[in-house]
């Protein structure tokens, strides 16, 4: 869901979005039950002019705000976000 909260977030500040995916890393617990403990996102936003800080205002919204998976998971593991712009 973050993704699609990132593309909406930008399509509606007007910005030409061609595409963005999410690389994901995680880490569990060695026990019973193997919860997540630590979540690596690397954003790859796609299109055309994008600036940087509207992607890390987009990135930073949906994990602080529209993304319930995000917020949920981030009560228990650790997770940091990261991006690249990519010109389409």
């Amino acid at each position: 869901c973050t993704a699609y909260d990132v593309v909406l977030i930008l399509q509606r500040g007007r910005h030409k979005v061609q595409g963005c995916q999410v690389k994901v890393h995680a880490d569990r617990a060695e026990t019973e039950p193997k919860v997540f403990t630590r979540i690596v996102m690397q954003f790859v936003v796609s299109g055309v002019r994008l600036s940087e800080p509207a992607v890390r205002r987009a990135v930073q919204m949906s994990y602080d705000k529209y993304c319930s998976a995000s917020i949920m998971l981030g009560k228990m593991a650790d997770i940091t976000t990261s991006f690249e712009v990519v010109e389409a």
